[in-house]
């Protein structure tokens, strides 16, 4: 079989944990655990599957404890610090992300991955494969041949052998001589006293090899830099050592094991949930087919009997939808209603669409709805209920007995919760996933207005915000109570709803002349 247009991706995981963990900061869930270093490996390890599609993929680690490397110079990375604890943390969930990625993970004791994406691009080469190095570690320019290449996806920067050539003018396996002649600070690797790269660089070239120039040492010009070739001929040789990749750590390559399967789709919808990760979540979650009785209300006869189930109940979730996400711009669409938990009704007031079904007039409409809604003792619960307080009222219905908004006593319970819309609570609190306001509408050129949404679809998005406020309202209850905070969100938070949409709804005088003034 000819694999000559097959390309393997050999990821250097351990080096984009720290450019994750160190890029992405102050990052981590509601229970404190950290979660940068994982959202950051994440997204460059979806990336690279979306943009590349491989067929052939691994992520690879370096592994604890010492490596061979250790038993050469005992002081080899002595000066880095150690792993923060933050970043420790984070390793294991970005393993098992890997793995249920359908990705082949690899680690070996005492190899470095550098050593291991080394042998791996060797054996695969070795079989008729091209090889990209996924990493930004300028160890790896030695490995570089006409089928290995190195790409830094944060700089989107590929390097290849003629980019080697071009940049530095040598051979790609040479920069294991410019690198034990220069030596590596990162690594704690000595190399020779005041020879940087580019110093290693113009020795190599000039001399042709490492052996050549300490050989030479004498007629190298400048007299401190031949002292110290020949005072550290050693420390260069050792270095020299340390900097070489091992292409022959004792591992198989089974090119079967390296493709890349599909995603443990349920397995990574849990593991983003739980690091409250709620786009990965949205990206990876199925949507449970759940038995609920979402119904259209298209006549006086239905509202009227919709009046008098919300009288005997005493309880209502309600949802508004509309034109606009401005309140007093907003026009409205529909009312959905939920009094039990898997059940709701919509009552369509504005889709404009051919072959719309007959819909009740929304005035006729509001005036039957009009003796719950101005009910005091009817409890109304919202999810920012506000809003369709100030909506209702703009359309001459006052909204009274204002209970419960799912939105207010999720910010009162943690107010340190990444977002607190009822998407995200409904996946945080309920492990359910939404009917998206874009699945709804559409995006982009095939977008819709909501008043062009067949009433059927518009009914299961509507009816599913109310129902799930409702359940919300039964959870996040019983949160508030058990942490004690009931008396702060009823009695503060609660009661304060009605006085900000007084205030929105009047608004404020300014000195507009002033104001048109000073602006520039």
């Amino acid at each position: 079989m000819d694999h000559e247009k097959e390309t393997v991706y050999l990821v250097d995981g351990t080096a984009y944990i720290h450019r994750a963990y160190h890029a992405v900061r102050n990052l981590s869930n509601s229970h404190g655990f950290p979660t940068n270093a994982i959202f950051g490996f994440s997204k460059m390890l979806l990336k690279l599957l979306a943009d590349k599609n491989p067929l052939y993929l691994a992520v690879v680690f370096d592994s604890k404890g010492p490596t061979f490397r250790h038993a050469i110079y005992e002081q080899y990375k002595a000066n880095r610090p150690p792993m923060p604890d933050e970043m420790a943390q984070q390793i294991p969930f970005i393993k098992e992300i890997v793995i249920n990625f359908s990705v082949k993970m690899v680690e070996m004791p005492g190899y470095e991955a550098d050593d291991i994406i080394g042998t791996m691009a060797r054996m695969v080469e070795d079989e008729g494969y091209r090889v990209v190095m996924v990493t930004g570690d300028k160890d790896f320019r030695q490995l570089i041949t006409p089928r290995v290449s190195m790409w830094d996806t944060m700089k989107d920067k590929v390097t290849d052998k003629i980019a080697i050539r071009e940049v530095y003018g040598i051979e790609p396996v040479q920069m294991i001589d410019v690198m034990g002649l220069a030596g590596d600070a990162s690594d704690n690797v000595p190399g020779v006293p005041g020879v940087g790269e580019k110093t290693a660089l113009k020795l190599v070239k000039e001399f042709g090899s490492f052996d050549q120039v300490l050989e030479q040492a004498d007629h190298v010009k400048g007299e401190k830099l031949k002292k110290n070739l020949k005072a550290f001929r050693e420390s260069a040789i050792m270095s020299r050592k340390l900097v070489t990749i091992n292409r022959f750590v004792p591992l198989e390559t089974d090119m079967e094991e390296l493709k890349v399967g599909p995603p443990e789709q349920e397995k990574l919808a849990r593991i983003f949930r739980k690091l409250e990760f709620k786009e990965l979540w949205d990206q990876f979650a199925t949507r449970e087919e759940e038995s609920t009785d979402y119904r259209l209300c298209l006549s006086e006869e239905e509202l009227r009997s919709l009046v008098e189930k919300i009288k005997a109940k005493g309880r209502v979730s309600l949802d508004t939808e509309t034109t606009s996400r401005n309140p007093l711009e907003a026009r409205l669409l529909g009312l959905s209603f939920s009094l039990e938990e898997k059940e709701a009704c919509y009552v369509p007031v504005g889709h404009i669409y051919p072959g719309v079904p007959r819909q009740p007039d929304l005035q006729a409409a509001l005036g039957i709805l009009r003796e719950v809604i101005e009910d005091e003792g009817i409890e109304k619960v919202g999810q920012n209920i506000k809003y369709d307080v100030e909506v209702l009222r703009r359309h001459g219905v006052s909204l009274k007995g204002i209970f419960f908004d799912t939105m207010i006593a999720s910010y009162v319970i943690n107010p340190g919760l990444r977002q607190h819309n009822l998407d995200y609570l409904a996946q945080h609190y309920l492990k359910h996933k939404m009917i998206s306001y874009g699945e709804v509408v559409g995006k982009g050129k095939k977008s819709r207005h909501f008043f062009e949404v067949p009433v059927e679809e518009a009914r299961d998005y509507s009816c599913e915000d109310a129902d799930m406020t409702l359940r919300l309202m039964r959870r996040l209850n019983d949160k508030l109570r058990l942490d004690k905070n009931q008396e702060l969100f009823f009695d503060l938070e609660m009661k304060l709803v009605p006085v900000l949409v007084e205030m929105e709804l009047t608004g404020i005088k300014i000195d507009k002349p002033f104001f048109q003034a000073i602006s520039p």
